[in-house]
């Protein structure tokens, strides 16, 4: 009896070390795919129908937040503005955030390609890198014509966030050691520096030791 006991108590902490330590494991494994430049690998462990509204939200009120920096650019352009460069956010995040462009990025260890320019782009105009000025003389020229508008800013942006992701993928670092951590039971965090962007990665435990990305923080 004393034995069987003994067994049934080193199972139950077997058991829970597995539970606790699953998410760390996995953290190890995706290290280890991304350093292997096994895409596919990571591509996998992603819930996409999670990360793409996720990163949708975060440019999109990235960008309200920059318009509200610039009240007379926002009367200007007004709500076609809005609505053309969140049009083009929202698709750039659905054509950049897939398994097969994920697949390629990391196989490639970050090399652009145009659905991750274009992704580039998209945060860049989200995040207050526009050209203000040729920007209001797009909007005086091309008055009616926002897409337009939107449209020769989204080309200024990818020309130049093309030479910056060229320099971060020659010259930015990863991080040796991510900071790992629980944010509760069944959600754990991942966080560091990726080709020198920092970045944080959140996970969701799928089961009793399986785990998902479902959510990718943002710079």
């Amino acid at each position: 009896m004393k034995k069987l006991f003994t067994l049934l108590l080193l199972l139950v902490i077997v058991a829970v070390a597995v539970f606790a330590g699953s998410p760390y494991y996995s953290a190890y494994q995706l290290k280890n795919a991304y350093d292997a430049k096994e895409g596919a690998t990571v591509a996998a462990a992603i819930d996409y129908e999670r990360v793409r509204p996720s990163v949708e939200r975060q440019l999109t009120d990235k960008f309200a937040n920059t318009m509200t920096k610039y009240p007379g650019v926002a009367a200007l352009g007004g709500e076609p503005l809005t609505e053309a460069a969140n049009g083009f956010i929202i698709q750039a995040v659905d054509g950049a955030i897939t398994p097969q462009n994920i697949e390629r990025l990391i196989s490639s260890q970050g090399q652009a390609n145009s659905a991750t320019k274009e992704l580039a782009a998209a945060w860049a105009i989200a995040s207050n890198q526009v050209d203000l000025k040729n920007l209001i003389r797009d909007m005086i020229i091309r008055r009616g014509d926002i897409d337009a508008v939107v449209k020769n800013q989204v080309q200024k942006m990818m020309d130049k966030q093309a030479n910056q992701l060229e320099q971060q993928v020659a010259q930015g670092t990863d991080s040796d050691k991510p900071k790992l951590s629980y944010c509760g039971m069944n959600c754990f965090t991942i966080s560091g520096q990726v080709k020198g962007y920092p970045i944080t990665i959140e996970m969701q435990r799928q089961g009793f030791i399986d785990w998902k990305i479902i959510d990718v923080v943002l710079p």
